[in-house]
């Protein structure tokens, strides 16, 4: 096998052909050689010189980095729009602090004046990068692989022999060989050029793209999304209103008519624990059966609703995230009538459930006296009591083994009609005075399923009935872009992944008759960037295409043998590598990415 030397007095003209052969690998914006005298650039200059560097690949990286770092205090600081409690206590603690966050929009990052901006920029500079790219990618795919070097021992990979086989034969069978190894090869002149790896560029594109597509899906997420959460007890429904929500939090853009129309009634909860070991108490089953409907006059449909596997009805989603009891308690007045009967949804404080909550009897009920008054009974209940040796109110099991009931009572105004919403957990005591027991001490007393507290002079009376229902706290969800920015993520994965292990390279096959009449081939190949892929791809090309057209020996200057004696060698065919690199001063080899530039 030879390698074909240069003269150092066609290195400008060979520099410029290399030049023509390595360009457009990249579809990078070419920037024009600056001229030492340079006008003054002007409002219209300058703003093309902004426009050139926010859409620069560097200053989509920047604001990508800043958009991350401006995320950070949004996961570290509470947040209005997540939960409005934990700032009114932030506030409470941090009296110097909350002023100065207030300034900065930290209590309300997503959807500050600064973070808006930099989402705005990293969307307009990846507008502004794609855009051109595309077309100039477009363009290549229309286009077809530029014509061999005029010296092709000049590239960084090239392999050279002598065979007997035809300029034509040789040319033919490179260019099918090529087509049949997926590149994109034609004949110009007296070689074959081809090229492959658009995958890499097409990759590089689509992860752009999907960042838009995922900042797009963001957006829209956040401006009509809606979340809501509600508590069902046993037996009871709940309607996709507005008016049905305990609380309810919506994106700016977000109407009562985006609801999504169903209902469904919670048919029953089923709560199962570990009973022993170190994970003693741990939920081993957590489900709610519901009975659902979409729209006003759908079908009724079964459905179990598990922890993270929720209810889908149309763009709503329906999560159970929590579980408490409601202790059915019977409240009478002196004469015996009811004036309340219910299940009291109670708020768990412990992973045991250990739970409180209130009793308000507003409507119906009337003192001794014959006057319209209201009652309110503190409630604290465990499902399973230690006992009165163990000292404490504090359930030792979530299950219901040993359910107690522990209330206070109170008479007077609950301040119900002030036009103050109030907590169904919470009760307003200022205006409320406590049944008092036979020491003149605020009347409570612990119950059973069954048993029954007497209020003092004749007020009546509350029982604690044995059906003890439990309830499922519901969490719906309507987040319009959550499947466009899942879509989007996946895609920018895998055109990351061809970005970064497909490369792009060009393959070139020349066939020409020598001066003795035998077959000269030449072939060489150009990557985009330095790698060992494409010496290896161009050996193996090589040795597929010595086995259609096998080499001949070099002709002897005298015709005699080595001096040692040893016969000459066999043809040239290509080695292990199928490619060797000339080491010539004046043939130096051309790095892929400067091959552009020479």
């Amino acid at each position: 096998m030879s390698d074909t030397t240069t003269d150092n007095s066609t290195q400008t003209g060979d520099d410029q052909d290399l030049g023509a052969a390595g360009s457009q690998l990249s579809t990078a914006p070419v920037e024009d050689s600056p001229s030492p005298d340079l006008p003054s650039l002007g409002v219209i200059g300058w703003a093309r010189w902004f426009w050139r560097q926010l859409t620069s690949m560097r200053v989509a990286l920047l604001l990508l980095l800043l958009l991350s770092l401006a995320a950070i205090p949004g996961s570290l600081i509470p947040q209005t729009g997540i939960n409005e409690a934990q700032v009114a206590d932030f506030r409470e603690r941090h009296d110097v602090l909350a002023p100065v966050y207030d300034k900065l929009g930290l209590f309300n990052v997503y959807s500050s004046v600064w973070f808006s901006a930099i989402y705005i920029l990293l969307f307009v500079s990846l507008i502004g990068c794609i855009v051109p790219r595309t077309w100039q990618f477009v363009g290549q795919l229309r286009g077809r692989p530029p014509g061999a070097p005029r010296r092709l021992t000049r590239l960084p990979a090239h392999t050279t022999w002598r065979t007997s086989a035809d300029p034509e034969e040789v040319r033919e069978g490179a260019l099918a060989l090529l087509r049949k190894r997926r590149f994109r090869a034609h004949a110009v002149g007296d070689a074959v050029a081809a090229e492959k790896g658009y995958l890499r560029e097409l990759g590089n594109l689509a992860f752009h793209l999907a960042l838009i597509v995922m900042l797009i899906a963001f957006a829209w997420g956040q401006l009509f999304k809606s979340e809501g959460n509600k508590i069902v007890v046993e037996g009871d429904g709940f309607s996709n209103t507005l008016t049905q929500y305990d609380d309810f939090k919506s994106g700016n853009l977000f109407t009562n008519d985006d609801l999504e129309p169903f209902s469904f009634d919670v048919e029953e909860f089923t709560g199962t624990y570990e009973r022993t070991g170190p994970n003693r108490g741990t939920p081993r089953t957590y489900e709610t059966e519901v009975t659902y409907t979409e729209g006003a006059d759908g079908e009724e449909k079964n459905a179990l609703i598990k922890v993270n596997k929720p209810l889908e009805i149309g763009d709503a989603k329906v999560y159970l995230v929590s579980h408490g009891y409601a202790p059915v308690v019977t409240v009478r007045d002196g004469k015996g009538e009811i004036v309340y009967q219910d299940a009291v949804p109670l708020l768990p404080l412990d992973n045991n459930v250990t739970s409180n909550g209130v009793v308000k009897v507003l409507d119906g009920y009337r003192n001794p006296q014959g006057k319209k008054e209201q009652l309110g009974f503190q409630a604290f209940f465990v499902p399973t009591f230690g006992g009165s040796a163990s000292g404490t109110m504090l359930s030792q099991f979530p299950a219901l083994d040993y359910p107690v009931l522990a209330l206070n009572a109170y008479h007077g105004d609950l301040k119900a009609d002030s036009g103050i919403p109030q907590s169904v957990y919470q009760m307003d005591k200022t205006k409320m005075k406590e049944f008092k027991d036979a020491d003149g001490e605020l009347l409570k007393k612990l119950l059973t399923p069954g048993e029954t507290m007497t209020l003092p002079g004749g007020a009546g009376s509350i029982t604690f009935e044995k059906d003890i229902k439990e309830w499922a706290g519901f969490q719906v969800v309507q987040e319009p872009g959550g499947g466009w920015a899942l879509g989007g993520a996946l895609t920018a994965i895998g055109g990351l992944a061809a970005s970064l292990f497909v490369q792009r390279r060009r393959v070139w096959v020349r066939a020409v008759r020598g001066d003795d009449g035998v077959t000269v081939v030449e072939m060489a190949g150009l990557g985009r960037s330095e790698s060992a892929k494409v010496p290896e791809e161009l050996g193996d090309l090589a040795g597929t295409l010595y086995e259609r057209a096998p080499g001949v020996p070099d002709p002897e200057p005298d015709g005699a043998p080595e001096p040692d004696g040893t016969p000459p060698e066999d043809p040239g065919a290509p080695g292990a590598s199928g490619t060797t690199t000339s080491t010539d001063t004046d043939s130096q080899a051309v790095p892929a990415e400067g091959a552009e530039q020479q």
